[in-house]
């Protein structure tokens, strides 16, 4: 697989404490990436790492198949979640200041700003002062001035925090045309639902080590639990199981008359198990339940913390 980062046995001490311990992963081209953990987990110490804020103790970072180096900066966007913007100086001025800091000239950031500001539907605030902007309005321009420059690696941290659903949409959907453009960009947030939605692999850190990575879909997989729904026209589908069925939950819609059911079913009983209940009912619905990331990151935390 084509990574453009890839973390090698990285260690970060601070004073008596170890903020990474031992961490490796790779972070594929083109995809996006999601780097999760609770809060102390060690997360915002590998961003630094990565943005070259600060540099490990151990261990390696390789960018595009080099060791990370200085040079690498101009190829990285960083959108923090503590943002600030000079809050007296216009919203232009501050846009074209931080574009000429990431190596675009003038005329060239003026052209591509004119256009994200258009898009993001805030070119009448060209000449406000920041502090005149509400909180997602400085927000959709710390956006803007992070992807202008169109680096190969984005890094988001929580980037919906403060917008509302209708601009947390507009971002998300950004996101997305970027990573069609090839743009590889790491996610960090606690929000799980917009996980699913958007990343194609994650990392979980938990207490400064690596206890999960991999493909969402290929995770799911390893902690579903054999369960499955049931939807028939019968009420009763207990005597209908069979051995080795586990019947979880069951609930009746009396507005359509039909029975919802959660089972556990053990491997390789599935037909047997259609076969019976088809038997006297008819099914209306059969489904996989797979979890939910959100159950997932609160078990593998829960179960590592435990060992």
């Amino acid at each position: 697989m084509d990574n453009i980062l890839e973390i090698r046995n990285v260690v970060k001490n601070y004073s008596s404490k170890t903020a990474i311990d031992n961490v490796s992963f790779d972070v594929p081209r083109g995809e996006v990436f999601g780097m999760l953990g609770p809060n102390g987990a060690g997360k915002t110490t590998m961003i630094r790492m990565i943005n070259q804020i600060t540099l490990p103790d151990e261990g390696k970072i390789f960018f595009d198949g080099e060791e990370l180096k200085e040079k690498h900066v101009e190829y990285v966007g960083y959108l923090p979640e503590e943002r600030g913007l000079y809050k007296k100086m216009k919203v232009g001025e501050v846009a074209l200041y931080l574009a000429e800091l990431k190596g675009l000239k003038p005329s060239k950031a003026k052209q591509k700003l004119d256009y994200w500001f258009e898009k993001f539907e805030i070119a009448d605030w060209w000449n406000k002062k920041v502090e005149e902007l509400s909180k997602g309005m400085q927000q959709k321009v710390q956006f803007i001035t992070t992807v202008l420059h169109e680096p190969k690696l984005l890094i988001f941290d929580e980037p919906f925090s403060g917008f509302d659903p209708l601009n947390a949409n507009l971002i998300k959907h950004e996101i997305l045309e970027l990573k069609k453009k090839g743009v590889t960009i790491i996610f960090s947030t606690h929000n799980m639902a917009s996980v699913e939605e958007i990343c194609d692999r994650i990392v979980l850190i938990n207490q400064a080590k690596n206890i999960l990575t991999g493909a969402v879909k290929e995770i799911k997989q390893q902690f579903k639990n054999n369960e499955f729904e049931i939807i028939t026209t019968s009420e009763q589908i207990e005597h209908l199981l069979i051995e080795g069925v586990e019947l979880v939950s069951k609930t009746m819609n009396t507005d359509n008359a039909l029975t919802t059911s959660i089972v556990k079913i053990p491997q390789g009983k599935n037909a047997d198990l259609l076969s019976s209940v088809l038997r006297e009912t008819d099914i209306v619905s059969y489904r996989e339940i797979l979890p939910t990331m959100n159950d997932i990151f609160i078990n593998a935390v829960k179960s590592y913390s435990h060992e």
